[in-house]
């Protein structure tokens, strides 16, 4: 079996004197979809800043395609190939939506994203790409926030709350677009309250309670009484 291209041994994080995760041990395979399930308050987010550098852990905690990333900055684990499209979008809002797209682009990875590769992925963003991203609705907010993080060309996309608050149909529309982000190898992982959806794309599943693993397993096969069961901590 290949090396996993992201592993986590051991990973606590803290908020100050607060401590958000426990002892977590994960990984990621090479093109693989992998799913963050987990009620509010159980960790995903802050899993998800750990590895984005948006919060300082032990440097062998966490580890990218054999090189321990635990300690690096956000910039720098940017420039190695991972990017995180955040909860609520973190758009800039005095950009329009193009300069915001090219800012992902400022990373300097070469690859096969582009601003017309993003365009055609999601062509509402060509129409309106010259207007204010906050004149966008949340649906058109989150494909810019998707577009801003491919255009830095990662390897390893990590999409936090990615349906959170958005009408059905957006829901549908960004999720139907999946498969043309991740068919040309790269690996993702997706934090999402719901469960269905995150089963229908991923191919494992870990769900966290209480800043702990209460489950991992193949999202094909793992039975909604096992997710309850860790979901909730009901034995």
């Amino acid at each position: 079996m290949p090396d996993p291209i992201l592993k986590i041994v051991g990973l606590n994080a803290f908020y100050k004197d607060f401590q958000a995760l426990y002892d977590l041990t994960l990984h990621v395979d090479e093109g693989e979809v992998l799913s963050i399930i987990g009620a509010n308050g159980a960790g995903k987010t802050t899993l998800m800043r750990s590895i984005a550098g948006l919060l300082i852990n032990g440097p062998e905690q966490i580890s990218y395609r054999g090189k321990n990333i635990g300690s690096m900055k956000p910039d720098q684990v940017a420039k190695l190939g991972i990017a995180m499209v955040p909860e609520g979008r973190q758009l800039f809002p005095s950009l329009s939506v193009q300069e915001n797209l090219m800012i992902g682009g400022q990373v300097g990875r070469q690859g096969p994203w582009s601003l017309e590769k993003v365009f055609d992925l999601f062509p509402i963003l060509h129409e309106r790409r010259h207007v204010a991203s906050t004149s966008l609705s949340g649906g058109q907010q989150q494909m810019v926030a998707i577009g801003r993080a491919l255009m830095s060309n990662p390897e390893l996309i990590l999409f936090d709350e990615i349906s959170l608050g958005l009408a059905p149909v957006i829901i549908k529309t960004i999720y139907d677009a999946l498969p043309g982000i991740v068919g040309g190898g790269m690996s993702a992982v997706i934090v999402e309250q719901d469960i269905s959806k995150a089963l229908s794309v991923s191919s494992r599943v870990y769900c966290l309670q209480e800043g702990r693993i209460s489950l991992e397993g193949q999202s094909a096969t793992v039975s909604r009484e096992e997710i309850s069961r860790a979901y909730f901590g009901v034995e």
